[in-house]
């Protein structure tokens, strides 16, 4: 049985255009992957960064506000007329102030969490995309 050297070629270029054009593809198909990962990641961080924005204008409003508040404890606290009125100012603030920080601590916990899941969203849409397809 004799070999085509002709036929053994066209076979050996054939192989190597399938592998060429199998790796070309694989490439092309790891750069899309790759640039969707990037801009996923980057939608997260973005959201991330805003979401941190957001929340530390909310703690600088709150201490803006307990700021406020204690400057005004104190001016009222300094025309206190005796000690039962000082003790009833100080109760007084106290209980608000715990009030507050209460509300204050609840506000930015709801907010904390709004910005994770926003954060994570990005990725979540991401992998059900690529996971859906």
């Amino acid at each position: 049985m004799t070999t085509n050297p002709a036929k053994v070629a066209e076979t050996f270029k054939t192989a190597a255009q399938n592998g060429f054009s199998q790796t070309k593809e694989t490439s092309e198909a790891v750069a899309r992957a790759t640039t969707q990962s990037v801009d996923l990641f980057k939608d997260c961080y973005v959201t991330g960064l805003n979401g941190a924005h957001e929340y530390n204008a909310k703690v600088l409003e709150f201490a803006k506000g307990n700021t406020e508040a204690g400057f005004s404890f104190a001016k009222k606290l300094s025309g206190a007329k005796s000690p039962s009125e000082f003790l009833e100012l100080t109760a007084e603030y106290s209980r608000k102030q715990f009030e507050t920080l209460s509300d204050q601590t609840k506000d930015l916990s709801a907010l904390a969490q709004k910005v994770a899941v926003a954060a994570a969203e990005p990725l979540k849409a991401g992998f059900s995309k690529s996971f859906g397809q």
